[in-house]
Parts: structure tokens; C-alpha cells; sequence
């Protein structure tokens, strides 16, 4: 239909976001109509603004409106820690936990031989050259635990090593698992890393 063009095509552009099929971005779409004032014009506006403003901070890759992020510019953050993350969400989730307190460096992905993503195609270069330009003391890799992860985890220590302590987050049983709830790799990893009591 000819008068409804418009909208199903903002449904199609909202249904490729992730997390949404064709039926949320439907309802969302459907939602924010309804809401014209409150919700979709003002969304609209934000949504250029950010298209126009956002920017990748050029010294740790997070996301931001200029082109040194808040975390790389806060003399609040521990200069000597540095957070090796795959990408922005991984960084986002550190922060919404609150509990570091140094500064980030994000990949941009990880190594995969499958994809032809190679070191190059990351920011791992980069990462080499903040360790050896700045006084960084201690690099925490807090990649996922997936086969790509492992790896690229592996091909940074072996570049770092002699440089910088490494160190990782450790793996295993959350918090209030239970362990008839849990995969095999997680079992193991926790088995793997016990300590003593």
C-alpha cells in the first residue's frame, strides 16, 4: 500500500537492529506513532544528532562525541591499568558494573582465520603501542570465552609478554549458579581455576 511506505520501511530498518524480528520493530514502530510527540519526533531528533556527532575515541576505540572519550580523559582513572575488551558493549558492561576503575582498550572484534581477520583488521596494533607509550603496568584481558576469544587472548599475551603483567577475568560458576544449570566448558573452566578456602 502507497500511504503506509514510509512506515514500512522504518518497521524493515528497525527490525535489522538487534534483538528486534519484524514483529517487535512492528510493535515498536506502532508504539512510537502512537507517541509521535513524546517519544518518535524527539528520537528522530536525537538519532541525527547522533549520527552527525558520534565518533570512535582515537585512543581506546570506545564510542563518544569527541574524539578523546570521558574514561581516556578523566585523571580519575588508573593510568597504569588497561582493559583489553572485544567491543563498546563488552566496555559498557565493565562500566555498568562500577568495579574498574583504570582505562579500556577495544579491539574492534577478535581473531578469526574462518573470517580472514587478522591483527591488522583490529586494534591490536594499536594496543602494542599503548603499552609501550604509556606507563602501563598491568593488562587485564577480559575477552569472552570462545574459541576466538582464546585465541586472540593468546596471540596478544605472546606479543605483550616480557612487556606488561597479564593477567585475565576469571571463568567459572556465576554467583547463584547452580551447577545442574550449567554447560560443560563452564564446569571445566571453574574446575580449572578453584582456589583454596
Amino acid at each position: 500500500m502507497k500511504s503506509t511506505r514510509d512506515i514500512d520501511a522504518l518497521i524493515e530498518m528497525m527490525a535489522k537492529l538487534p534483538g528486534l524480528g519484524p514483529r517487535s520493530a512492528r510493535r515498536a514502530v506502532l508504539h512510537m506513532i502512537r507517541k509521535r510527540e513524546l517519544l518518535l519526533s524527539p528520537l528522530a531528533d536525537l538519532m541525527q544528532q547522533v549520527a552527525v556527532t558520534a565518533r570512535e575515541c582515537l585512543n581506546c576505540g570506545n564510542v563518544g562525541t569527541t574524539d578523546i572519550c570521558d574514561i581516556c580523559a578523566s585523571e580519575k582513572r588508573a593510568t597504569g591499568l588497561l582493559c583489553v575488551v572485544e567491543d563498546v558493549a563488552d566496555l559498557w558492561a565493565m562500566e555498568r558494573a562500577g568495579v574498574f576503575k583504570g582505562r579500556y582498550h577495544v579491539l574492534g572484534g577478535t581473531l578469526s582465520a574462518l573470517d580472514q581477520v587478522g591483527p591488522e583488521q583490529l586494534r591490536i596494533p594499536k594496543l602494542i603501542d599503548r603499552v609501550d607509550s604509556e606507563t602501563i603496568t598491568e593488562v587485564i584481558l577480559a575477552l569472552n570465552a570462545t574459541v576466538d576469544g582464546q585465541t586472540t587472548a593468546h596471540y596478544i599475551a605472546d606479543q605483550l609478554e616480557s612487556r606488561v603483567t597479564l593477567t585475565s577475568l576469571a571463568q567459572g560458576v556465576p554467583i547463584g549458579g547452580e551447577l545442574d544449570y550449567l554447560d560443560d566448558g563452564t564446569i571445566n573452566a571453574a574446575l580449572n581455576a578453584r582456589k583454596a578456602l
